[in-house]
């Protein structure tokens, strides 16, 4: 079996390489990355300037030329539309927002459903899938691939001006410990109070969906969730969140999830391996303490 991977974030497509690896061959297509070809495609091709008009051209033709058994597409904003587009172009079903993939005959896969709040396994006869950021860890190999460059068509499309968000230190899908606060904190003020365990930790600070989007407490990078970014941390710690499951959805990745919270009966004591009914303001200072 051979799959064609598309992605326009080289990190995503790192992920996707790793977890398919051994299952299938690959090649792969991406934004210029010094380290993508260690991941083990067989082929990596790179571009520049690529837009939904020309890269659908370009990918389409690829697909049909190459007569690849699977196509699997990372699902960002750009990846979702190229999905759409080549679903109707090569007349390809396509599963989206898959985390897990076997095929033996029929295809099974697994996907978020009802906004996350369950998780549904199908068997399909599909061949092209949008893949959800996170699906594992990436890992290089010893092999590197070959590597070359794409001429795209020239697009339709013209970048006039880019404003970028605010964003506030380093992408908190790369960190391995995370201090995650929510509404149970109480004000924007009382984050500086559980500063000294997020510096004890060597931790990147993260949020729920309210501290980041509604009171902006954090930037919305910081944000954790369905709708924001999933994260797959050594050690997940989550002060004052309730645990809603569109949160859940973004942590479950976690290799360990920590939780403290009063409310004993918060749903974020049912996804965590260890939790503490209490008041924040008094654990943390005590964890610190211990730390030390």
């Amino acid at each position: 079996m051979k799959a064609l991977i598309f992605s326009d974030e080289p990190k995503n497509a790192r992920e996707i390489l790793t977890y398919l690896r051994g299952k299938m061959e690959m090649d792969v297509i991406s934004t210029e990355d010094k380290e993508l070809p260690e991941y083990g495609a067989q082929k990596v091709y790179f571009y520049k300037d690529g837009f939904v008009d020309n890269l659908s051209k370009f990918l389409a033709d690829h697909i049909s030329k190459n007569k690849y058994d699977f196509v699997f597409i990372s699902s960002t904003n750009i990846g979702r539309e190229l999905a759409g587009i080549l679903s109707y172009k090569l007349k390809m079903k396509c599963m989206p927002e898959i985390f897990s993939f076997e095929h033996g005959g029929k295809t099974i896969t697994k996907r978020f459903f009802h906004g996350g709040k369950t998780v549904v396994e199908e068997e399909s006869d599909f061949h092209m899938f949008t893949v959800s950021a996170g699906i594992c860890e990436a890992e290089k190999t010893d092999k590197k691939s070959d590597v070359s460059n794409i001429n795209l068509d020239k697009s339709n499309y013209k970048i006039i001006n880019v404003k970028s968000k605010n964003t506030a230190g380093t992408d908190i899908r790369n960190a391995k410990v995370i201090v995650s606060i929510g509404r149970g904190l109480g004000s924007e003020e009382n984050i500086k109070k559980i500063q000294p365990l997020v510096d004890e930790l060597h931790a990147e600070v993260a949020g729920s969906r309210p501290v980041c989007l509604d009171y902006k407490w954090l930037s919305e990078d910081k944000q954790v969730g369905l709708s924001g970014k999933k994260v797959r941390p050594d050690f997940y710690i989550a002060l004052g969140i309730s645990g809603q499951i569109q949160h859940i959805a973004g942590i479950r990745g976690s290799k360990t999830i920590i939780a403290i919270n009063k409310d004993k009966s918060a749903p974020i004591f049912e996804e965590c391996d260890y939790g503490i009914v209490g008041d924040l303001f008094t654990i943390v200072p005590e964890l610190v303490e211990k730390l030390k």
